[in-house]
Protein backbone atom coordinates (compact mmCIF):
# COMPACT_ATOMS: atom_id res chain seq x y z
CA UNK A 1 0.00 0.00 0.00
CA UNK A 2 1.21 3.59 -0.97
CA UNK A 3 1.52 5.70 2.30
CA UNK A 4 2.12 9.37 2.98
CA UNK A 5 5.10 10.88 0.84
CA UNK A 6 7.30 11.93 3.96
CA UNK A 7 9.23 9.53 5.80
CA UNK A 8 10.48 9.41 9.31
CA UNK A 9 13.44 7.26 9.21
CA UNK A 10 13.82 5.09 12.74
CA UNK A 11 17.29 3.51 12.15
CA UNK A 12 19.90 5.64 12.30
CA UNK A 13 22.60 3.07 11.00
CA UNK A 14 23.37 2.17 7.25
CA UNK A 15 22.97 -1.28 6.21
CA UNK A 16 25.91 -4.16 6.19
CA UNK A 17 25.56 -6.16 3.20
CA UNK A 18 26.94 -9.74 3.07
CA UNK A 19 27.07 -11.53 -0.84
CA UNK A 20 26.49 -14.86 -0.91
CA UNK A 21 26.20 -15.72 -4.60
CA UNK A 22 26.83 -13.51 -7.46
CA UNK A 23 27.19 -13.88 -11.67
CA UNK A 24 30.24 -12.02 -11.67
CA UNK A 25 32.30 -13.84 -13.92
CA UNK A 26 29.95 -16.16 -15.39
CA UNK A 27 30.03 -14.15 -18.61
CA UNK A 28 26.40 -13.06 -18.39
CA UNK A 29 25.70 -10.43 -21.21
CA UNK A 30 23.45 -6.95 -20.24
CA UNK A 31 22.63 -8.14 -16.84
CA UNK A 32 24.29 -9.04 -13.35
CA UNK A 33 22.48 -11.07 -10.15
CA UNK A 34 23.82 -11.57 -7.26
CA UNK A 35 21.72 -13.02 -3.75
CA UNK A 36 22.47 -11.06 -0.55
CA UNK A 37 21.77 -10.70 3.49
CA UNK A 38 20.76 -7.03 4.52
CA UNK A 39 20.92 -6.30 7.78
CA UNK A 40 18.78 -4.15 10.04
CA UNK A 41 19.20 -0.71 9.30
CA UNK A 42 18.61 1.63 6.19
CA UNK A 43 20.34 2.25 2.35
CA UNK A 44 19.93 4.44 -0.30
CA UNK A 45 20.88 3.84 -3.60
CA UNK A 46 21.00 5.39 -7.04
CA UNK A 47 20.94 3.10 -9.86
CA UNK A 48 23.01 3.51 -13.01
CA UNK A 49 21.11 0.45 -14.04
CA UNK A 50 17.41 -0.95 -13.93
CA UNK A 51 17.41 -2.46 -10.58
CA UNK A 52 14.87 -5.97 -10.08
CA UNK A 53 15.26 -7.42 -6.48
CA UNK A 54 12.60 -9.63 -4.78
CA UNK A 55 12.23 -10.88 -1.40
CA UNK A 56 13.74 -14.15 -1.02
CA UNK A 57 14.31 -14.92 2.90
CA UNK A 58 11.98 -14.66 5.51
CA UNK A 59 8.78 -12.33 6.09
CA UNK A 60 10.23 -9.06 7.36
CA UNK A 61 8.64 -5.50 7.94
CA UNK A 62 10.06 -3.00 5.41
CA UNK A 63 9.64 0.88 4.37
CA UNK A 64 10.33 1.94 0.56
CA UNK A 65 10.31 5.20 -0.54
CA UNK A 66 11.07 5.84 -4.56
CA UNK A 67 10.15 8.58 -6.75
CA UNK A 68 7.85 10.49 -3.81
CA UNK A 69 5.82 7.16 -2.93
CA UNK A 70 6.23 5.59 0.76
CA UNK A 71 5.27 1.70 0.90
CA UNK A 72 5.35 0.78 4.64
CA UNK A 73 4.33 -3.20 5.14
CA UNK A 74 5.18 -6.62 5.43
CA UNK A 75 7.14 -8.30 2.83
CA UNK A 76 6.97 -12.21 1.55
CA UNK A 77 8.93 -14.39 -0.52
CA UNK A 78 8.01 -13.28 -4.39
CA UNK A 79 7.49 -9.65 -3.60
CA UNK A 80 8.90 -7.49 -6.13
CA UNK A 81 10.42 -4.00 -6.52
CA UNK A 82 11.55 -2.47 -10.10
CA UNK A 83 13.61 0.92 -9.61
CA UNK A 84 14.89 2.13 -13.09
CA UNK A 85 18.27 3.88 -14.08
CA UNK A 86 18.31 7.02 -12.61
CA UNK A 87 16.25 6.59 -9.55
CA UNK A 88 17.12 6.72 -5.88
CA UNK A 89 15.45 4.09 -3.86
CA UNK A 90 15.47 4.28 0.20
CA UNK A 91 14.74 1.47 2.16
CA UNK A 92 14.44 0.54 6.00
CA UNK A 93 14.38 -2.75 7.90
CA UNK A 94 14.14 -4.06 11.67
CA UNK A 95 15.47 -7.37 11.26
CA UNK A 96 18.06 -9.07 8.69
CA UNK A 97 16.68 -10.08 5.87
CA UNK A 98 17.61 -12.30 2.37
CA UNK A 99 17.14 -10.33 -1.17
CA UNK A 100 17.66 -11.28 -4.73
CA UNK A 101 19.00 -8.76 -7.02
CA UNK A 102 19.06 -8.18 -10.96
CA UNK A 103 20.60 -5.14 -12.36
CA UNK A 104 19.67 -4.71 -16.03
CA UNK A 105 21.57 -2.71 -18.45
CA UNK A 106 19.97 -0.01 -20.28
CA UNK A 107 21.41 -1.52 -23.58
CA UNK A 108 19.72 -4.98 -22.80
CA UNK A 109 16.16 -2.93 -22.12
CA UNK A 110 16.51 -0.95 -25.82
CA UNK A 111 17.35 -4.17 -27.53
CA UNK A 112 14.34 -6.09 -26.17
CA UNK A 113 12.30 -2.07 -27.57
CA UNK A 114 14.01 -2.87 -30.78
CA UNK A 115 13.00 -6.04 -31.55
CA UNK A 116 9.14 -5.45 -30.13
CA UNK A 117 9.05 -2.85 -32.44
CA UNK A 118 8.95 -0.04 -30.24
CA UNK A 119 11.38 3.34 -30.29
CA UNK A 120 14.10 2.70 -27.55
CA UNK A 121 14.09 6.38 -27.03
CA UNK A 122 10.39 6.54 -26.04
CA UNK A 123 11.19 3.58 -23.47
CA UNK A 124 10.56 4.71 -19.70
CA UNK A 125 9.97 1.98 -16.83
CA UNK A 126 8.31 3.36 -14.27
CA UNK A 127 9.27 2.69 -10.59
CA UNK A 128 7.37 -0.07 -8.81
CA UNK A 129 7.68 -0.01 -5.29
CA UNK A 130 5.61 -3.07 -4.53
CA UNK A 131 4.63 -5.77 -6.71
CA UNK A 132 3.47 -9.59 -7.52
CA UNK A 133 4.34 -10.23 -11.02
CA UNK A 134 3.66 -14.24 -11.56
CA UNK A 135 6.35 -13.92 -15.26
CA UNK A 136 9.15 -11.87 -13.11
CA UNK A 137 9.03 -14.34 -9.87
CA UNK A 138 9.34 -17.03 -12.38
CA UNK A 139 12.64 -15.73 -14.28
CA UNK A 140 13.73 -14.27 -10.49
CA UNK A 141 13.43 -17.96 -8.96
CA UNK A 142 14.94 -19.60 -12.26
CA UNK A 143 18.24 -16.62 -12.16
CA UNK A 144 18.27 -17.47 -8.32
CA UNK A 145 18.56 -21.31 -8.80
CA UNK A 146 21.52 -20.92 -11.55
CA UNK A 147 23.10 -19.04 -9.24
CA UNK A 148 22.71 -21.56 -6.27
CA UNK A 149 23.56 -24.45 -7.83
CA UNK A 150 26.46 -26.71 -8.96
CA UNK A 151 25.93 -27.54 -12.11
CA UNK A 152 24.86 -23.54 -13.81
CA UNK A 153 23.45 -24.40 -17.01
CA UNK A 154 25.55 -21.50 -18.45
CA UNK A 155 25.54 -18.53 -20.18
CA UNK A 156 23.86 -19.34 -22.68
CA UNK A 157 21.01 -20.14 -20.41
CA UNK A 158 21.70 -17.53 -18.34
CA UNK A 159 22.24 -14.98 -21.29
CA UNK A 160 17.90 -16.18 -22.09
CA UNK A 161 16.63 -15.77 -19.18
CA UNK A 162 18.23 -11.74 -18.79
CA UNK A 163 16.80 -11.13 -22.21
CA UNK A 164 13.14 -12.84 -21.42
CA UNK A 165 13.04 -10.48 -18.18
CA UNK A 166 13.83 -7.14 -20.19
CA UNK A 167 10.86 -8.52 -22.44
CA UNK A 168 8.67 -8.73 -20.08
CA UNK A 169 9.81 -5.38 -18.29
CA UNK A 170 9.27 -3.36 -22.07
CA UNK A 171 5.94 -5.24 -22.33
CA UNK A 172 4.41 -4.67 -19.34
CA UNK A 173 5.95 -1.88 -17.51
CA UNK A 174 7.09 0.39 -20.69
CA UNK A 175 5.19 2.52 -23.70
CA UNK A 176 3.71 0.28 -26.21
CA UNK A 177 3.42 1.28 -29.94
CA UNK A 178 2.70 -1.06 -33.35
CA UNK A 179 5.51 -3.60 -33.63
CA UNK A 180 7.71 -4.48 -37.19
CA UNK A 181 7.10 -7.54 -38.61
CA UNK A 182 10.12 -9.76 -37.73
CA UNK A 183 11.62 -11.97 -40.79
CA UNK A 184 12.66 -15.20 -40.45
CA UNK A 185 16.31 -16.77 -40.67
CA UNK A 186 17.41 -17.25 -44.46
CA UNK A 187 18.90 -20.87 -44.83
CA UNK A 188 22.28 -19.55 -45.25
CA UNK A 189 22.09 -18.05 -42.09
CA UNK A 190 20.85 -20.96 -40.77
CA UNK A 191 23.52 -23.39 -42.49
CA UNK A 192 25.90 -20.96 -41.00
CA UNK A 193 24.78 -20.42 -37.21
CA UNK A 194 24.65 -24.32 -36.50
CA UNK A 195 27.43 -24.64 -38.41
CA UNK A 196 29.36 -22.15 -35.75
CA UNK A 197 27.50 -24.12 -32.96
CA UNK A 198 29.12 -27.24 -33.84
CA UNK A 199 32.85 -25.95 -34.67
CA UNK A 200 32.56 -23.95 -31.07
CA UNK A 201 30.50 -26.59 -28.79
CA UNK A 202 33.55 -26.47 -26.47
CA UNK A 203 33.77 -22.83 -25.54
CA UNK A 204 30.82 -20.92 -23.50
CA UNK A 205 28.81 -19.78 -26.33
CA UNK A 206 26.62 -16.60 -25.55
CA UNK A 207 23.50 -15.21 -27.22
CA UNK A 208 25.79 -12.14 -28.19
CA UNK A 209 28.18 -13.87 -29.87
CA UNK A 210 25.67 -16.10 -32.01
CA UNK A 211 23.57 -13.47 -33.08
CA UNK A 212 26.40 -11.63 -34.50
CA UNK A 213 27.28 -14.47 -36.76
CA UNK A 214 24.45 -13.60 -38.59
CA UNK A 215 24.22 -10.09 -37.60
CA UNK A 216 20.91 -9.48 -35.86
CA UNK A 217 20.04 -8.68 -31.94
CA UNK A 218 20.32 -11.59 -29.54
CA UNK A 219 16.72 -11.13 -28.66
CA UNK A 220 15.64 -11.23 -32.17
CA UNK A 221 18.18 -14.24 -32.80
CA UNK A 222 16.84 -15.91 -30.33
CA UNK A 223 13.08 -15.44 -31.67
CA UNK A 224 14.19 -16.60 -34.94
CA UNK A 225 15.83 -19.29 -34.17
CA UNK A 226 13.14 -21.18 -32.36
CA UNK A 227 10.47 -20.27 -35.13
CA UNK A 228 13.23 -22.00 -38.06
CA UNK A 229 14.40 -24.96 -35.28
CA UNK A 230 11.26 -25.63 -32.83
CA UNK A 231 13.90 -24.65 -29.64
CA UNK A 232 14.90 -22.21 -28.17
CA UNK A 233 19.10 -21.35 -28.76
CA UNK A 234 20.03 -23.44 -25.38
CA UNK A 235 17.82 -26.14 -25.92
CA UNK A 236 19.42 -26.63 -29.14
CA UNK A 237 23.03 -26.33 -28.18
CA UNK A 238 22.35 -28.75 -25.11
CA UNK A 239 21.05 -31.34 -27.52
CA UNK A 240 23.85 -30.98 -30.06
CA UNK A 241 26.57 -31.24 -27.43
CA UNK A 242 24.83 -34.73 -26.29
CA UNK A 243 24.72 -35.81 -29.47
CA UNK A 244 28.56 -34.97 -29.87
CA UNK A 245 29.01 -36.92 -26.39
CA UNK A 246 27.36 -39.87 -27.33
CA UNK A 247 29.40 -39.71 -30.71
CA UNK A 248 32.48 -39.27 -28.70
CA UNK A 249 31.38 -42.43 -26.26
CA UNK A 250 31.06 -44.75 -28.95
CA UNK A 251 33.88 -43.95 -31.72
CA UNK A 252 36.60 -42.69 -28.95
CA UNK A 253 38.87 -44.32 -26.11
CA UNK A 254 38.20 -41.21 -23.92
CA UNK A 255 37.67 -40.71 -20.28
CA UNK A 256 34.38 -39.12 -19.51
CA UNK A 257 35.44 -36.53 -18.08
CA UNK A 258 37.18 -35.78 -21.42
CA UNK A 259 34.46 -36.48 -23.14
CA UNK A 260 32.59 -33.88 -21.42
CA UNK A 261 35.14 -31.08 -21.92
CA UNK A 262 35.20 -31.90 -25.31
CA UNK A 263 31.84 -31.55 -25.40
CA UNK A 264 31.13 -28.30 -23.84
CA UNK A 265 29.41 -29.52 -20.56
CA UNK A 266 30.56 -27.54 -16.85
CA UNK A 267 31.32 -31.02 -15.59
CA UNK A 268 30.98 -34.69 -16.22
CA UNK A 269 27.85 -34.99 -14.15
CA UNK A 270 26.72 -31.96 -16.09
CA UNK A 271 27.06 -34.43 -18.96
CA UNK A 272 25.05 -37.55 -17.28
CA UNK A 273 22.52 -35.27 -16.25
CA UNK A 274 21.31 -33.88 -19.92
CA UNK A 275 22.30 -36.96 -21.31
CA UNK A 276 19.74 -38.80 -19.32
CA UNK A 277 17.29 -36.17 -19.77
CA UNK A 278 17.66 -35.97 -23.56
CA UNK A 279 18.73 -39.74 -24.67
CA UNK A 280 17.24 -41.72 -21.27
CA UNK A 281 20.89 -43.40 -20.91
CA UNK A 282 23.81 -42.16 -19.16
CA UNK A 283 26.90 -41.76 -20.56
CA UNK A 284 28.93 -45.16 -18.67
CA UNK A 285 25.55 -47.04 -19.08
CA UNK A 286 25.79 -46.06 -23.21
CA UNK A 287 29.67 -47.55 -23.06
CA UNK A 288 29.13 -50.28 -20.98
CA UNK A 289 26.17 -51.47 -23.41
CA UNK A 290 28.06 -50.57 -26.65
CA UNK A 291 30.89 -53.62 -25.72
Amino acid sequence: MMEERSWVRRHDREMQFSVLRESRGRFWSGFQARIYEASAGYDETLFVNHNISMHVGAPVLVTTRCDGSVMHRLQVPGDLKIVPSGFSRVWEIERPTLKLSILVSPALVRTAAERMGLDPARVALAPQIQLRDPQIEHICWAIKNELETDQPLGALYADSLGLALAAHLVRRYAPRSSPRVATGLSKRQLRRIIDYIRDNLANQLTLAELADVVNVSPSHFNLLFRQAIGLSVHQYVIRTRVEFAIHLLLNEKLALSEVALRAGFASQSHMATCMNRIAGVTPGALRRNAT
